[in-house]
């Protein structure tokens, strides 16, 4: 599992696109962004797989759920993900944009999204295997 974050709009699409020469690879990319779900069932999923907007994911179940629910939901994920990939020679990315800079939201809910969404890419990043930050298309290895 490689984790991938950093700013909105910093490149870290255009990132995974280069680092992995998905070009020319077949692979499954599923953005929220782009109104797509995370099927929980990894049946159909290609053997390379990038799962991008991580924190609108986060966002949604944050306002459906408790904090200590979606971190639930997204640690199972996470094990089923890696079971995923240690099954055959597989490899999931994980993109999602850092909600930590800037001024704290005043809505109760808002803070609620950028804690969980907190919380959940350090669940991320203790279970991957690498980790990136991207700022102006720039990586920077930190795992």
């Amino acid at each position: 599992m490689h984790f991938i974050t950093g700013g909105a709009f910093n490149g870290k699409s255009k990132w995974v696109k280069e680092h992995y020469r998905l070009n020319a690879a077949p692979h499954l990319w599923l953005s929220a962004y782009q109104g797509h779900s995370i099927p929980e069932n990894t049946e159909n999923w290609l053997d390379f797989v990038v799962l991008e907007g991580i924190e609108k994911l986060v966002q949604e179940w944050s306002g459906q759920l408790a904090i200590h629910e979606v971190r639930e939901k997204w640690r199972m994920l996470l094990r089923s993900w890696t079971q995923w990939e240690r099954a055959e020679n597989r490899e999931l990315i994980l993109i999602g944009s850092d909600l930590s800079k800037g001024i704290v939201p005043m809505l109760a809910e808002e803070r609620k999204w950028r804690d969980v969404t907190g919380w959940v890419y350090q669940d991320i990043a203790e279970m991957a295997e690498k980790v990136d930050i991207i700022w102006y298309g720039i990586s920077q290895k930190i795992k």
